[in-house]
């Protein structure tokens, strides 16, 4: 099995030397996505909004692998500060039906560019 590199212009391109996602047999895994706008790479102040734009992005590069959000079996949290839990995991859960994937959130000290939150994710068929 070769993997496959996927990008898309529907997500922001990778700020350092890393692949949105790469794609191996069945399994998708996607690189920790800041809450960039992929048009705008304009950055959101509050958690809520910023953990939006981060699953928006995850959902984009997703769905260029041919996956869907259904598929995703786990997500990795990274936030600057815990106390913005509760309303990260507001905007979270609405990005799927059912069952939800396996996840670990962990607060670090910092993450690139000044955001609040990064999420990444693995999807499998």
């Amino acid at each position: 099995m070769s993997k496959k590199i996927i990008q898309t212009n529907d997500a922001p391109a990778a700020i350092g030397p890393y692949s949105q996602a790469v794609q191996q047999g069945d399994t998708l895994f996607v690189s920790g996505q800041l809450p960039l706008d992929p048009v705008t790479k304009e950055m959101a102040d509050d958690a809520a909004a910023q953990a939006r734009q981060s699953m928006k992005n995850i959902e984009a590069i997703v769905t260029a692998a041919g996956f869907t959000m259904e598929q995703v079996v786990r997500c990795g949290i990274f936030v600057i500060d815990l106390a913005d839990f509760a309303v990260i995991n507001e905007e979270y859960a609405t990005f799927f039906q059912g069952d939800f994937p396996a996840r670990a959130t962990v607060q670090v000290a910092a993450l690139p560019l000044g955001a609040r939150v990064e999420i990444d994710a693995v999807a499998m068929r």
